[in-house]
């Protein structure tokens, strides 16, 4: 009799650089088996096509060389952040995520349990060999009482190390799941039982069903220090003392299909609640992209500055990111943020080099002066002491603090530094958009509207008259 062709894989593995039908995998462990199962499931189910498999650091980290369907590499333990971002963003997919022990009982356990928690569109894999496999053999949180790993040469002591951690117990407390079962590929039988569990959880996926979870018990001869066949037997007698095999939960029948997604505001509508007048970005070769860097004390309006940069490159149709940065303190700390806005999607919200830099105090000065590109601008509060900028980068200073304070509005020297930016148009937007975003991040307090537009066209032009002359290379 034949042996049964796998399907479901790529017809040769490239991952050597030389194809070969030889995986990375020791002889006896469980993976091979396991991709096995999943890919004639995927194939047999007809879903080839839908299914993205998030599989982060581990043993299977090599995994998408295998298997013929969509991939994406995740962080380590964070599949199901990828899962549920895939699952949420693109409803016609089937997002699975593959994991060890050491990857979800560990560092992810709360990703997943999250995930979990919220019942998100997706299938966990979980391959408990009771060990980081990966690594060298490290105790794993499901590594057993007493067994002897890398990092616990005289067995794992539970008053030191704790216990065994038993995933499927714990998310089986949670509402939201559908399937959760413990199966084995220890033998034959049990292959059998493992096959039916990893097909139900693939049909609940197909048919949109909500969250599935099996974990799988699978030898690791290498770390347990056994041949193929000791570590099956350990697999079977030792693990499932600890980790008996079973349907936790199966509310199959009675799961209806989570509704698609539905398109729900960006960020820039939260934060202005009203996006009238916005654009669509569009395409403009011509529109020289601009990165700003913007820093100061935490209780300056440091991040709120940006993000009405941003959110007036929305309105000017631009393509535009914020990215904040921030310490742990309300009032005092230190804040940053980056800014993009570009005239094609950006790649990345980043600002290592920035065109513009804003410093509303010495630290920010001092931390990130040599990030200006040459040719860019440095513009900070008068009250920064800069004696010599950067050479090659465009200088000016404005008494931004001072001039909100003589207003009587102290908390106000943003908008007057949105000002002096609009004025010296270092960020490519016109200045009507820029007093649009301003007013539309403050409509909840529409009493300070007219003050903030009054202050903001006051700076602007006094910006006018002393930026030209202050300015230099």
């Amino acid at each position: 009799m034949g042996v049964k062709k796998t399907v479901g894989m790529y017809p040769t593995f490239e991952r050597s650089g030389t194809p070969t039908r030889v995986s990375h995998y020791c002889g006896g462990c469980g993976h091979g088996i396991i991709h096995k199962l999943i890919t004639e499931a995927v194939t047999e189910l007809g879903i080839t096509d839908r299914v993205v498999m998030a599989n982060p650091i581990g043993c299977a980290v090599f995994g998408y060389y295998y298997w013929d369907v969509g991939n994406i590499g995740a962080a380590h333990g964070r599949a199901a952040a990828v899962c549920t971002a895939v699952s949420r963003t693109c409803p016609d997919a089937i997002a699975l995520a593959y994991q060890g022990d050491g990857d979800l009982g560990a560092i992810g356990f709360n990703c997943s349990f999250q995930a979990a928690n919220r019942g998100e569109r997706m299938a966990t894999f979980f391959v408990n060999n009771g060990t980081y496999g990966m690594t060298g053999g490290q105790m794993a949180p499901t590594s057993l009482k007493g067994q002897i790993t890398a990092t616990t040469p005289l067995g794992r002591d539970v008053l030191n190390d704790g216990y065994p951690l038993h995933v499927c117990e714990v998310l089986n407390q949670l509402t939201a799941p559908v399937y959760i079962e413990r199966v084995s590929v220890a033998d034959t039988q049990r292959i059998m039982q493992a096959r039916r569990a990893i097909r139900k959880a693939l049909e609940l996926q197909r048919d949109g069903k909500g969250y599935a979870f099996v974990e799988i018990l699978s030898p690791c001869p290498t770390n347990m220090r056994l041949d193929a066949v000791q570590a099956a037997q350990f697999t079977s007698d030792k693990m499932e003392q600890e980790f008996p095999l079973g349907v936790f939960r199966d509310q199959s029948a009675t799961a209806t299909a989570h509704p698609a997604p539905t398109a729900k505001p960006g960020p820039a509508a939260f934060f202005t609640g009203h996006p009238d007048g916005a654009k669509d970005a569009a395409p403009d070769p011509a529109f020289v992209e601009q990165r700003l860097k913007i820093a100061g004390f935490g209780g300056q309006g440091i991040l709120s500055m940006g993000l009405c940069v941003a959110e007036a490159g929305r309105f000017a149709g631009r393509y535009t990111t914020w990215f904040p940065s921030y310490g742990p303190e309300q009032r005092g700390g230190t804040a940053s943020c980056s800014v993009v806005v570009s005239g094609r999607p950006v790649g990345s919200p980043a600002v290592d080099h920035a065109d513009v830099l804003v410093c509303m105090n010495l630290p920010a000065y001092e931390r990130f002066f040599q990030d200006v590109k040459p040719g860019g601008w440095l513009i900070a509060d008068a009250s920064v002491p800069i004696s010599e900028p950067p050479a090659g980068v465009r200088f000016f200073a404005f008494p931004t603090i001072q001039f909100a304070t003589e207003r009587g509005m102290p908390r106000s020297a943003n908008t007057v530094m949105l000002a002096v930016l609009a004025a010296c148009g270092v960020t490519g937007l016109d200045r009507t958009v820029i007093e649009q975003a301003l007013a539309a991040s403050l409509q909840r307090k529409p009493a300070l509207v007219a003050k903030n537009l009054e202050i903001f066209a006051a700076a602007y032009q006094q910006t006018m008259l002393l930026a030209p002359a202050a300015t230099r290379m």
